[in-house]
């Protein structure tokens, strides 16, 4: 960690998020971040765009496994979005979620959502679903929690599946996963 907190921006949160995941207990996967309280913090000029796309200093970050790595250590407080490691927390900016569901599949009495980044979710109690209306467009924006306070968007033609999947109940559809049914919207005349 030392060689982590010797390298400024985000060439140390790389080293140091690097070492987390490679530090983290291997059937989980992700490094327990929700547990960090670096003594370190600062701003780094990184956003995830509306359309999931990770853009550092303007630049589209274009290594799929930079943003793979990047997304195991992004954890959500009061204050913002953060990437946290042992040794630092930088502060970045999220314009609606930071991870985009990509694929829903069912499997068996649950509905498995994919992101972006890999992550596999099961909706459920500790995973919901919900879905907003956009007060400009009266468009439906949906998500399905991941983990820790980070959402997914479900992106068009993911949540376009999902009505697919819907039941109605009176005005209203919804689906069910792991024996929890969701709201996902009024039905169209």
């Amino acid at each position: 960690m030392a060689e982590a907190e010797a390298r400024p921006g985000l060439e140390g949160v790389i080293a140091a998020a690097q070492a987390a995941q490679d530090a983290a207990p291997k059937k989980r996967g992700l490094p327990p971040v929700h547990l960090w309280n670096p003594p370190h913090s600062g701003e780094i000029d990184i956003v995830i765009r509306r359309d999931g796309a990770w853009v550092h200093e303007g630049a589209i970050i274009s290594r799929e496994a930079l943003v793979r790595l990047f997304s195991t250590v992004i954890r959500k407080d009061p204050d913002g979005y953060w990437l946290v490691t042992p040794v630092e927390k930088m502060k970045i900016t999220v314009e609606d979620a930071p991870f985009i569901a990509v694929a829903v599949e069912r499997a068996g009495e649950a509905l498995r959502f994919t992101t972006n980044v890999g992550d596999e979710v099961e909706a459920g109690p500790e995973n919901p679903i919900r879905v907003e209306v956009d007060p400009r467009t009266g468009e439906p924006r949906p998500y399905v929690h991941v983990r820790r306070g980070l959402e997914a968007l479900i992106n068009r033609p993911v949540f376009y599946e999902l009505v697919e999947m819907a039941e109605p109940e009176g005005e209203r559809y919804a689906v069910t996963s792991n024996g929890v049914r969701f709201d996902i919207g009024a039905a169209q005349p």
